[in-house]
C-alpha cells in the first residue's frame, strides 16, 4: 500500500506532514504534478511529473492507484474514481471520502459549478487552519495504522 498525492493543489503544510509520515513509517509517498515538486531526500518519497493539461495528473493517479492505496486530493471527481477502484481518498482538511458521502459531494460540486456558470460569486474554501491540519494528521495516522495491520 502506498500514498498518492494530487500535488499541484496540495498545500505545502500537508506535504510536510506526509514527508514526515513517510520517513516515520516507511510508506511510499508519490507526489503527482505537472510541475517540479521539491521533496526532502528520502527513499520513501518520489515525484511523478506529468504533462500539463486538464486532469492529466488525476488520470495518472487513477491509472496507478491500487486497492487500499491512499490518495490525497481535494478533487471530488478524482476521489470518486479512487473509491470506485477500492482506494481510500482523503482531502487536505482531513475529510475522508466514503461511498456514502462521495455522491453528495459530487452533487454539491456540480450545483456550485452551475451557480458559478450563471454568474453567482460563490467564493472559495476558507484558508487551511490548525484544526484542519490536525484533522488531516489524525486521519492519516488512522490509515497508516490500518495499512500496517492489513
Amino acid at each position: 500500500m502506498q500514498i498518492w498525492v494530487d500535488a499541484d493543489a496540495c498545500p505545502n503544510v500537508i506535504k510536510e506532514v506526509l514527508f514526515r509520515a513517510a520517513d516515520r513509517t516507511g510508506v511510499m509517498v508519490t507526489l503527482v504534478a505537472n510541475q517540479l515538486i521539491r521533496t526532502p531526500p528520502s527513499r520513501f518519497l518520489r515525484t511523478l511529473r506529468v504533462e500539463a493539461g486538464f486532469d492529466v495528473a488525476d488520470n495518472e493517479i487513477v491509472k496507478r492507484v491500487e486497492k487500499d492505496d491512499l490518495v490525497i486530493t481535494a478533487d471530488i471527481p478524482l476521489a470518486a474514481e479512487v473509491i470506485e477502484k477500492g482506494g481510500v481518498a482523503l482531502n487536505p482538511r482531513g475529510e475522508r471520502y466514503t461511498t456514502e458521502t462521495i455522491r453528495e459531494r459530487l452533487n454539491m460540486r456540480d450545483f456550485m459549478d452551475t451557480m458559478r456558470a450563471s454568474g453567482v460569486q460563490t467564493g472559495g474554501p476558507p484558508a487551511l487552519n490548525q484544526r484542519d491540519r490536525q484533522q488531516f494528521a489524525n486521519e492519516l495516522d488512522k490509515w497508516l495504522v490500518q495499512a500496517k495491520k492489513g
